[in-house]
């Protein structure tokens, strides 16, 4: 009858084995086995009478009992009879000890939510957790039940707690875990939490989703400048997300605004390619928005070189790091990083901050010196919105690779 004991347990706790484990008398054995196969063709509550059909055995020795207490927890568990499997893991806990122990504790937290008792659930987590128990479904239940408590600092902690324990081990945290953190710092008001675990999640999980979140709150953030709403759609288009008609007509003017009709053409072109311009009601204002981009365009291969040469007769260097960018959008690379630099070195900038992003996203957009633009877009530093998409940019260029 050892072997029987070995069916069980193996059944009921993975394959684990009460070292105290005696042989079962045939009148508690036998009910015990068939219990055993009817759970595994999923008749739990078949498999319930056949456990009382043990039970009913007199004389039990302390081995036994506990195999008939194992097998009743489970069998009550799977035909959802949770105060009967309550009672009987509570009367197996005591006696065992070990991974055994952890996942009878386990199954009392899941028989205890199911009864909506989430203190005692609570409880039996911190049990099985302290004892080493940590499965993925564990996980997932006490976040549930800290969310019926409403208690998203705890939340909070243990996210973090799991984000850190990974990235300290050299392994990607679980996406879980990064929305449940970035989900409690919300509700908490840790804004600065919240935006340091979403650039966390696009770092390591670069959804459309994420960063369509991600890019829209960051013009939403305290003190970020209406100036860079060409570079939040820059790197809208990076991560795919200008799809509609009205986003490819706001960046293509944007850009012709800004000085960089190559970048305007280039944007209508995609428009267009994508079949959101060139269609519909506004097919004609399209088409007006495209003939100007392409003036414009033709007009400043014209005129660029002569602008480039008076511009770097001034003192300061403002319009090279301009000029320099256009070259870029006009692919010229190396020329227009050297301007960029060229003004950088000069001084006298209105924003040197953003001076150090252009000439980072430049050199992205060259394909050439990743290293040197990453560092660049790391050293941009400010609180008006430059550091933080020096961050990003940094970030698209790792998923690029």
């Amino acid at each position: 009858m050892k072997s029987l004991n070995v069916l069980v347990a193996a059944l009921l706790l993975g394959g684990v084995v009460s070292a105290q484990a005696q042989a079962l008398r045939p009148e508690v054995g036998k009910p015990l086995q068939q219990a055993s196969e009817l759970l595994r063709a999923g008749k739990a509550r078949e498999a319930m009478a056949k456990v009382r059909e043990a039970e009913g055995a007199g004389n039990k020795s302390g081995a036994e009992q506990l195999m008939i207490d194992r097998m009743k927890g489970a069998a009550a568990q799977r035909a959802g009879d949770n105060g009967a499997a309550i009672q009987a893991f509570e009367a197996v806990f005591p006696r065992v000890s070990g991974g055994e122990a952890a996942q009878v504790a386990e199954s009392l937290a899941f028989a205890y939510s199911q009864a909506k008792d989430w203190g005692k659930t609570s409880q039996w987590i911190q049990k099985a957790q302290s004892l080493g128990g940590g499965s993925a479904q564990l996980k997932q239940l006490q976040a549930y039940v800290q969310g019926q408590s409403g208690d998203y600092s705890a939340i909070a902690r243990d996210a973090a707690a799991a984000v850190s324990n990974a990235e300290q081990g050299g392994r990607r945290p679980e996406e879980g875990d990064l929305l449940r953190l970035a989900d409690a710092q919300a509700r908490t008001g840790n804004t600065a939490g919240q935006a340091a675990t979403l650039e966390k999640l696009i770092a390591y999980y670069p959804k459309k989703d994420y960063w369509g979140i991600y890019l829209a709150r960051l013009q939403r953030k305290s003190g970020f400048s209406d100036r860079f709403a060409l570079e939040i759609m820059r790197l809208k288009l990076a991560t795919g997300l200008i799809t509609k008609t009205e986003e490819f007509m706001e960046m293509s003017q944007l850009a012709l605004q800004a000085g960089y009709p190559a970048e305007g053409k280039d944007i209508v072109d995609k428009g267009f390619a994508a079949g959101a311009l060139g269609t519909g009601a506004e097919a004609e204002r399209h088409k007006r928005l495209r003939d100007l981009a392409y003036k414009q365009e033709a007009d400043g291969k014209l005129s660029i070189d002569g602008r480039a040469t008076a511009a770097a007769a001034l003192k300061e260097g403002n319009d090279l790091v301009q000029i320099g960018y256009a070259y870029v959008t006009m692919g010229q690379g190396d020329k227009g990083i050297g301007l960029i630099e060229q003004g950088i070195a000069k001084g006298g900038l209105k924003r040197p901050e953003d001076a150090k992003l252009r000439l980072g996203v430049a050199m992205l957009k060259s394909g050439k010196a990743k290293a040197k633009a990453v560092q660049m877009l790391r050293s941009v530093q400010g609180t008006d919105g430059a550091a933080d998409l020096g961050r990003v940019w940094a970030l698209v260029s790792n998923q690029a690779s």
